[in-house]
């Protein structure tokens, strides 16, 4: 379908949005960095100039004890007003627009980063925070209402085009509406009208300081998935009260950070809560923003055509291509880097205290670093194994001039990939290898499936320069009986070779061998068990997916066994192994092995023969901790620098 009901303006006050999506607001961590404010400058002007209606910028603090982090960006201070403006000056300069939004984490700011304790409703200490706050008192509720407020002004001061309120995520202003949070009994608390009075006077108070021309737009919780907190009926009435008090647009967020529900996993179904946002729609008159696993804007223009919902939100799919509209536009849909809703790069560097970039873009927040410049000298270039590290070394090499050939023994592109695609809520990885499909195409990428290279390959002989992305091996533990019979591996299991029992039992319990169980669940095995020493499962998941793949692989029944001193001894159906000091022995069961991976380097132990330019990257290179984040950004890396 065409995009057509994307591309069409939208008029909020005195700002005219060229067409009905905005990025939404993500905290990257640029800003805390060296340079930082000419690396956020980059990582938004990129995508401003890709046709994005409206650029919401990361959180911006309104006052000190608001703060999100050490490196997120403030606007409580006059100097904020001349750092920002060099900000939105190069946004304007190449065509787009773009908003603050005024920010206040509440309790879910860190003691140790604000100097001291968070501030809060109610002094309830959050489950994800150490720190219990204090409780705000009416004179620091006045004042913080006051900061919004001068924020916004500041905002408009140094050339933002609106401003968004944070007013979801659990963060301060979702604590006040929240009984859950909010148990005060003064005139900010108890009834939810009470309860209401913070964001309305917010509103106001903004309203009043900006003029009646600047856009105000309000992020509001949708749906806080927290037992006992703000209904349906209060969270109508809340959209309502908002744009009585001012507010321009509302966008719906859902979920806060402590929900113990996937709010924008890729194992969330897409547009899934698309009718919340429908529903505030229904209850107010000003334009509703959806947002939350829409990452496809075939999808987002059949949201507009319905004709309930008059902008969408998409953060992290301008992370995976900030050219996603530009494509849209003209309909190339097959060349658009789908955002595949990993986390491991953006969430969970984060929460690392990483900066932000993207599993399947590297380049997300590193375009004052990695450049895409013309080779030099056009060279030939052989390229073994078509995994994540290989295809991204082939694209960026050949997209720099370079004639390209890959070559693998596999008869499909994408190595591993191939297997991640299989597990249930995991099949946006096939876009990501729609998308490199697509690249090889449109750059002629010489592409040799079915084809074992070896010394003695004519490949070898026509190539000036070599790579070896040859991937990973399944590790063999060393267990007594290993060897006296086949024992399958994971990999053996997901391309289908061996057909399982009804019961099996994985040794491992990282990532992969968690993954093969929910495989194998889908698939009607009845009785799964994983084994490991370690006694923390999903080992290598991110830290934002990995309760939620516990949590799916407890409520699946799948049995998890760690602490495991020895194993002692197996069969192909049988194992035995020892915990504290006492033996266990499961029978008949299928024994599969998913315990870790070993470089695959057959082939590069042979370079010394080649007397030629020799790479290994990837799982090649070094299987320990291996996953496509690392592979695709050592492929982009070397295909940069051939």
């Amino acid at each position: 379908m065409n995009c057509e009901a994307l591309f069409q303006p939208l008029q909020i006050r005195s700002l005219t949005l060229k067409n009905r999506v905005i990025m939404g607001s993500m905290h990257v961590g640029l800003e805390g960095l060296e340079n930082g404010l000419e690396k956020l400058t980059a990582f938004y002007e990129k995508r401003a100039a890709h046709d994005v209606g409206l650029i919401v910028t990361g959180g911006a603090a309104v006052n000190a004890v608001g703060s999100g982090g050490p490196d997120f960006m403030s606007i409580y201070d006059d100097d904020d007003i001349e750092r920002w403006a060099h900000l939105t000056q190069a946004i304007h300069k190449v065509g787009g627009a773009i908003a603050l939004q005024l920010f206040h984490a509440g309790r879910y700011a860190y003691k140790d980063v604000i100097g001291q304790s968070p501030v809060a409703p109610s002094p309830l200490k959050s489950p994800i925070n150490p720190d219990t706050p204090e409780e705000l008192s009416h004179e620091d509720i006045e004042q913080t209402i006051s900061d919004f407020a001068t924020g916004a002004w500041r905002a408009k001061e140094a050339g933002f085009d609106a401003v968004e309120i944070m007013g979801s995520e659990g963060y301060l202003i979702n604590q006040f509406v929240s009984p859950v949070t909010n148990k005060r009994t003064d005139e900010w608390g108890g009834s939810f009208k009470n309860r209401l009075s913070f964001p309305i006077k917010i509103v106001a108070a903004i309203r009043e300081m900006v003029g009646e021309d600047y856009p105000i737009f309000f992020r509001m919780s949708g749906l806080d998935l927290i037992d006992n907190s703000t209904t349906e009926a209060e969270t109508l009435h809340w959209a309502q009260s908002m744009e009585e008090a001012g507010a321009d647009v509302l966008n719906v967020g859902i979920g806060w950070h402590e929900s113990q529900v996937p709010t924008i996993s890729m194992k969330v179904p897409r547009m899934h809560f698309l009718p919340v946002a429908e529903r505030i729609a229904e209850a107010v008159s000003i334009p509703v923003v959806a947002s939350n696993r829409i990452n496809d804007p075939q999808d987002a223009a059949a949201i507009i055509q319905k004709g309930k919902i008059e902008l969408i939100s998409m953060a992290r799919p301008f992370l995976a291509d900030p050219g996603l509209l530009s494509k849209a536009k003209i309909g190339r849909f097959s060349d658009i880097n789908t955002c595949i809703a990993c986390n491991q790069a953006c969430l969970d560097h984060v929460f690392e205290g990483k900066t932000a970039s993207c599993l399947v873009n590297p380049e997300a927040g590193r375009e004052t670093e990695l450049h895409m410049k013309s080779a030099t000298k056009r060279k030939r270039l052989l390229i073994i194994g078509a995994g994540p590290a290989g295809l991204e070394a082939a694209r960026v090499a050949s997209k720099r001039g370079h004639h390209v050939i890959l070559a693998d023994d596999k008869p499909y592109i994408g190595g591993q990939l191939n297997f991640a695609k299989l597990i249930p809520g995991k099949q946006e990885f096939n876009e990501t290898l729609r998308y490199y499909k697509t690249q090889l195409d449109q750059l002629n990428v010489e592409l040799h499936l079915n084809t074992h290279v070896d010394n003695n390959s004519p490949l070898l002989k026509d190539a000036d320069e070599i790579i070896a992305a040859t991937g990973i091996i399944p590790r063999k533990p060393h267990i007594k009986g290993i060897d006296d019979q086949p024992i399958p591996s994971y990999r053996d299991l997901f391309e289908g070779r061996i057909v399982p029992y009804h019961h099996v039992t994985i040794i491992g319990g990282g990532g992969i061998a968690c993954d093969l169980a929910l495989f194998l669940k889908d698939k009607g095995v009845e009785t799964i068990t994983l084994l490991q020493r370690s006694t923390k499962f999903a080992r290598g998941t991110g830290k934002t997916t990995r309760w939620a793949t516990l949590k799916e692989l407890k409520q699946a029944g799948v049995k998890m066994i760690g602490g495991i001193s020895t194993y002692d001894a197996m069969t192909d159906d049988s194992i035995t192994f020892t915990i504290e000091n006492k033996k266990h022995t499961l029978s008949d069961t299928m024994i599969v092995l998913a315990a870790g991976q070993l470089p695959n380097d057959g082939f590069s132990l042979q370079e010394s023969s080649l007397e030629k330019p020799f790479y290994v990257i990837g799982g090649a290179k070094n299987a320990q901790g291996l996953d496509a984040k690392n592979a695709i950004y050592e492929g982009t890396l070397l295909g940069r620098s051939l």
